[in-house]
């Protein structure tokens, strides 16, 4: 019988047992579904494709354990796999430490305002969502530098190394990044502390 043809718990067991045909059957099976969700929720490809790797790992890691029983309900465990995942990632990126971008303000420490009332928490919400859009419109190069260390957390070599450039060029991209973002937040009329 072919693998295509196979239940997920099937192919789960067989892949247990030593074919590994079978996992790639099921992540084929269900890629779009679970890359589709994990990008629902964190609204950036280069995120949602790390999140998306992890996941697959930890499915791996947990299936060779021998400690997957949830019963024919795969796709929902990968699903909530993945949901866990995206909470950790929000998590560390809650946590995260600053950069100093050399300028007499933090872009980022907007977002660090006092958990209020509910005025301050929709004041929040609203300066959250127009730094996402402000984001988007840096060029490329200024938004792949402040998404990787600001959401993923890489580091200014990382971040050379993937981008193929030198680590001046990389905190070079980062300062421009900020000053882009402080222009386009300020013709909004959003206060940055200084």
């Amino acid at each position: 019988m072919r693998n295509a043809e196979l239940q997920d718990q099937e192919l789960v067991d067989l892949y247990i047992k030593g074919n590994e045909s079978c996992l790639e059957e099921l992540i084929a099976r269900h890629k779009k579904r679970v890359f589709s969700y994990i990008m629902m929720v964190v609204r950036d490809r280069h995120l949602a494709e790390d999140v998306f790797q992890d996941t697959f790992i930890k499915v791996i890691q947990t299936l060779k354990r021998g400690a997957y029983n949830d019963e024919g309900k795969f796709l929902p465990w990968i699903l909530r796999i993945a949901h866990n995942l995206v909470i950790d990632h929000f998590r560390r990126v809650k946590r995260m430490p600053l950069v100093d971008a050399g300028e007499d303000f933090d872009i980022f420490s907007v977002l660090t305002m006092r958990q209020g009332n509910v005025e301050d928490k929709l004041v929040k919400r609203q300066i959250r969502s127009d730094m996402r859009k402000a984001i988007e419109q840096l060029p490329l190069e200024q938004r792949e530098v402040l998404i990787m260390r600001h959401y993923m957390d890489m580091s200014f070599k990382e971040i050379a190394d993937t981008t193929n450039c030198s680590i001046n060029t990389a905190l070079g991209r980062m300062r421009y990044a900020l000053i882009n973002l402080k222009k386009m937040l300020e013709k909004k009329h959003i206060a940055l502390s200084a």
